[in-house]
């Protein structure tokens, strides 16, 4: 991160961040615009609790600022608090990255004098640096983002991808505290989606590909937040007892740090379309992800070590949290088997 203390109090941009992880792992495109542009500006994001660990491992961000409002919550007399308070920061700029009219509310009480975003809830008078989206020029988030970061009319710069930054020191201490084992190469599944049922792949699917996988001689590592706890046990449950040993269950004993850490280590991930597929890839590991009610058009792993798994069904994608049809065939259809020369291609240590 950026020293905030040697930059000047005038010179601060205030970024509203988004509320997924994924989308606040993309905003970090944003951020490496606005760092290239203006290389002696304090960046500073407005972020909830959930997604805020995030901003410590882009080294472009000067500060992360907690946003302590539940995700929905209007709390119009919170907000005019927190902007009073962000006032004394003396920022020039504020870019507001959510579309609601409440998340513009910010900036518009600390009197920060420029306010860019896009028009979204009829957010008149809180924007003064108004944006109408072209969804035909900007077809993806990051392009959206980034766009906010420079004037109307001007050249955004090319779009570097986001890239976390690994504590090598504290990974240690998570491969002890886990008692984790390096000497097979790691294949890490992602079985959740905070969106909904519709994103997610069968756990007997994960399970038959985490059989395949260890039985080329690889190990497994379950990633997931706490909701995901009883996907992974039900993973488990269906993969081989003679190879259970080589599966590491890790949902809900990590943090959005720790997971930073844990997959720097992993030689290649599999992922439902989730805000882990996007940490994933920006610390660098060959991501596959599998796609069934949505798209990657809008939101795509950004890194070069990709595969896209999907069926591409007419009835896809239908960007429902649950399948419209009821048979969700887009993901029930799609059989391990498919992946198998993505896992023997990453069997070997790297």
């Amino acid at each position: 991160m950026i020293d905030n203390d040697s930059l000047k109090t005038s010179n601060r941009i205030l970024v509203v961040s988004p509320a997924w992880v994924g989308d606040m792992v993309m905003a970090q495109t944003l951020y490496k615009v606005l760092r290239k542009r203006h290389p002696d500006t304090a960046i500073d994001v407005l972020a909830p609790p959930a997604t805020l660990p995030l901003v410590s491992r882009m080294a472009e961000v000067s500060r992360g600022i907690r946003f302590d409002l539940a995700h929905g919550e209007l709390g119009l007399g919170k907000r005019k608090m927190i902007g009073r308070s962000l006032k004394l920061n003396g920022y020039r700029k504020a870019i507001i990255l959510p579309n609601s009219l409440k998340s513009a509310l910010v900036p518009f009480h600390a009197d920060i004098a420029l306010r860019t975003g896009f028009r979204g809830e009829y957010r008149y008078g809180l924007i003064n640096d108004m944006r109408m989206l072209n969804k035909r020029t900007l077809p993806r988030m990051i392009d959206r983002f980034a766009s906010l970061g420079v004037e109307i009319g001007a050249k955004v710069p090319k779009l570097e991808n986001p890239s976390l930054t690994v504590n090598e020191h504290k990974r240690e201490k998570l491969i002890k505290k886990f008692n984790l084992s390096l000497e097979k190469p790691i294949l890490a599944i992602c079985p959740g989606a905070e969106f909904g049922d519709a994103k997610k792949w069968p756990e007997n699917r994960y399970a038959k590909l985490a059989d395949q996988a260890i039985e080329r001689g690889m190990q497994v590592w379950i990633f997931g937040g706490p909701k995901d706890q009883d996907t992974a046990q039900n993973i488990r449950s269906l993969i081989n007892m003679s190879t259970l040993e080589f599966c590491v269950d890790l949902t809900g004993k990590t943090s959005l740090l720790d997971v930073i850490d844990l997959l720097s280590l992993c030689a290649m991930v599999v992922s439902n379309d989730s805000g882990l597929m996007h940490i994933a890839a920006a610390v660098g590991c060959h991501t596959t992800v599998i796609y069934g009610s949505t798209s990657p058009e809008f939101t795509p792993p950004l890194t070069n070590k990709l595969e896209i798994v999907s069926l591409n069904l007419s009835c896809s994608p239908c960007f429902k949290r649950d399948c419209p049809l009821k048979h969700k065939a887009c993901l029930v259809d799609l059989m391990p088997e498919s992946l198998i020369p993505i896992i023997e291609a990453h069997c070997e240590s790297p």
